[in-house]
């Protein structure tokens, strides 16, 4: 380490143990200043010196007791031993024959009877690493014991974010201000944040990244730019974590100087045969490609009249000889037939035809990442092509950088929910990692809501959603109960202020946990869904109608709403969208009376007067779901406000402001969805409701300068 490095470190210690450094979100989970540590917990370690692993455990350490833990060369009472197979010490513990079946990236946390010794082992230090970040959560937590049993591996091979940032530092969907990559720095200067990044990744088993947005510019595969991702490789390299990059597949055209991009061109082959050799001379590393092609306008195999298939193989051959991977993306639909069949109808043809080191990224619904939606039929339909989910911890459509919603119960929904692939049992989690049909490797994806805001995201409960993803994406089992309980305890554990559960983290939780509800009852309720503002995505438009736009990207395209009732028609009279998925579901789906609730308007086109399991028409029970939402927000700012004394006062009034927006948006939400749709219903408010505070009219006024995103 050089000694700019280490004055920087030794001065970032001292304010974290001086209690100067600010409350401002920045060190994330990763507040060890704050752990309430017994310093006789451990006697000392005994690890090779250069292992990082052993160098973060130190570092925490120093961090939470204030006193250095002693090197050891041989283990003694409260010992804790750190290594992999082939050191003699963990080879002395008798641990190497259980590591057999780890992999690559599993450990072992394990007490040793009799001396209280605790040994974190693994295969490899990228485990190692893994292990030590969850020695660290447990002691964190107040969780540690002297009788740990622990073994775990990750059930997907590649845990990646994908980052929706442009070169010019704006991020699409991006709500905590500019890009972390200082494109027009590197490769010259390197941001201290590239390390935190990757610290952060790390310390919830985040293993790859994917550096810019999908809508990808060409300029991307240029030799500067390139050079630019070795620099930012060579940082998070020693975290375990694998660069990737999205790609625009007109790049030989745009770049190269070729005449054509076509995937069936010898020189096209040649090009990105050469161009993935120049990557991996760079970056030996190097993860491979994520592409968007002939989806909203961008170029692809299609243009050629070539298949996915073709585009796919054409950039896997290219990559095959490195190990690299394509991540091909199924978010495609063109104007014409009910938009959610399309990814579906276009891939599925093609089951069995992709090269094996293809796989498709299939985001969780069938349309975009709605507040709420059903899976996406494609899962457990391809029973020879790998899928993999794509996750998005950006809130596009949930409220963006203002609403508390904690997305985990909505990933722990989809991961729970049954396909009927093999029968009954066959649910996403275990498809998606290749326990119900066989896959050479298994990946998921989460679109990244970071920043270079202070707090990185943008709001502070944001944080939640990136530490939940990579959680779930090591073993989507994990609850969302004990996800949040983790990160509120590393995330606002204070040393000064210690409330107990009953009076401070209990109810944070209880909010957490119930708020994706509360946002979907305020924004979309009972299967209610894309009925968003124009082009940003914030705040309610169902009435919206843009002269000229394809119908599917406009909301009254979903929500059908007319005299009869509300819904868009999907069953076998209908789309017939319901015929995409297996049975019992497609039945299922296609009742009315047996069709989940939570999905009714997606499915159906429900008179107003319908009789609800509550017993309330369609239009009371719109109503009544709505003014829910409003109320949850308003109890979500009381259980913050009564939260003031056991949260720092920076964090507690940024959180509190967001709350205060939080409340008056569902009342927007609710205002203009229930006036708009009263227009059709023509049935009043219930009376033991809120009424609306706005007019109709006045909301349609209601234009938001929020930029344009593509």
């Amino acid at each position: 380490m050089s000694g700019t490095k280490k004055t920087g470190l030794i001065l970032w210690l001292t304010l974290l143990l001086t209690g100067a450094y600010a409350e401002d979100g920045s060190r994330l989970w990763l507040r060890f200043s704050e752990a309430k540590v017994d310093k006789t917990l451990f006697s000392g370690i005994v690890s090779k010196t250069d292992a990082l692993p052993a160098k973060e455990f130190g570092m925490a350490w120093n961090e939470m007791t204030g006193s250095e833990l002693k090197r050891q060369a041989a283990p003694s009472s409260k010992s804790l031993i750190v290594g992999t197979v082939n050191d003699k010490h963990i080879k002395q513990t008798g641990i190497v024959s259980d590591l057999k079946n780890s992999g690559a990236e599993g450990y072992i946390i394990r007490s040793l009877k009799g001396d209280s010794v605790t040994v974190v082992a693994a295969n490899t230090e990228a485990g190692l690493l893994y292990g030590v970040f969850h020695l660290l959560r447990l002691i964190q937590t107040e969780k540690f014991s002297y009788q740990l049993n622990i073994k775990e591996k990750p059930l997907y091979d590649v845990r990646l974010l994908n980052h929706w940032d442009n070169l010019d530092g704006t991020i699409e969907r991006g709500y905590a201000g500019h890009s972390i990559w200082k494109w027009n720095e590197l490769p010259g200067k390197i941001s201290p944040r590239y390390e935190e990044y990757a610290r952060a990744n790390a310390s919830v088993g985040i293993n790859a990244t994917v550096l810019n947005n999908v809508n990808a510019s060409p300029q991307m595969l240029t030799k500067e730019y390139i050079q630019k991702v070795q620099a930012i490789a060579n940082v998070l390299r020693p975290y375990h974590i694998r660069v990737f990059l999205s790609i625009n597949f007109s790049s030989p055209k745009e770049i190269g100087g070729l005449p054509t991009s076509d995937p069936l061109d010898k020189n096209v082959k040649k090009w990105w045969s050469d161009k993935a050799k120049e990557i991996y001379k760079l970056i030996p590393d190097f993860g491979g490609f994520l592409v968007k092609a002939n989806s909203e306008g961008l170029p692809g195999p299609m243009d050629y009249g070539r298949t996915h298939v073709d585009g796919a193989n054409m950039l896997a051959d290219a990559l095959k000889p490195f190990g690299g991977i394509v991540m091909w993306r199924a978010f495609v639909y063109e104007p014409g037939d009910d938009r959610v069949k399309l990814a579906y109808n276009e891939f599925h043809k093609f089951d069995g035809m992709f090269r094996d080191n293809v796989i498709i990224q299939v985001k969780n619904g069938p349309i975009d990442f709605q507040p709420r939606e059903p899976f996406s039929p494609l899962f457990g339909a391809m029973k020879k092509t790998p899928l993999m989910p794509e996750l998005q911890i950006t809130q596009e459509y949930l409220g963006q950088g203002t609403h508390l919603v904690f997305l985990a119960p909505m990933w722990q929904e989809f991961f729970e929910d049954d396909t009927f692939a093999r029968g009954k049992g066959s649910f996403i989690a275990k498809v998606t990692t290749g326990n119900i049909y066989p896959q050479k490797f298994t990946a998921i994806a989460g679109v990244a809501n970071i920043g270079e805001d202070a707090n990185w995201c943008g709001h502070h409960f944001a944080q939640a959603n990136w530490y939940a993803f990579g959680r779930l994406a090591w073993n989507n089992q994990i609850s969302s109960e004990q996800i949040a309980d983790e990160w509120i305890t590393q995330t606002f554990q204070n040393k000064n202020k210690r409330p107990s559960d009953k009076n401070c983290w209990l109810p944070i939780k209880k909010m957490m946990l119930s708020s994706h509800e509360t946002a979907v009852d305020y924004m979309m309720p009972l299967g209610l869904h894309h009925i968003f503002a124009w082009t940003h995505h914030y705040g309610p438009e169902p009435w919206c109608d843009i002269p000229g736009a394809r119908p599917d990207w406009l909301p009254v395209y979903y929500h059908r709403a007319d005299s009869v009732g509300l819904g868009y028609n999907r069953t076998t009279t209908g789309s017939n969208a319901v015929s995409q998925y297996y049975t019992p579901l497609n039945e299922e789906f296609n009742g009315l009376s047996s069709c989940p609730e939570k999905y009714l308007l997606w499915f159906h086109h429900v008179p107003w007067n319908y009789r609800m399991k509550s017993g309330r028409t369609l239009w009371d029970e719109l109503c009544y779901r709505y003014d829910n939402g409003v109320q949850q927000v308003r109890e979500y700012q009381k259980i913050w406000d009564k939260s003031e004394n056991c949260i720092d006062a920076q964090r507690f009034a940024e959180v509190q402001s967001k709350l205060r927006t939080q409340s008056r948006d569902a009342v927007w939400w609710k205002d203009a969805c229930l006036l708009y749709f009263q227009t059709f219903s023509k049935q009043p408010i219930p009376y033991n409701l809120e009424r609306p505070v706005h007019e109709l009219d006045d909301l349609k006024k209601i234009k938001l300068n929020m930029g344009h995103h593509n």
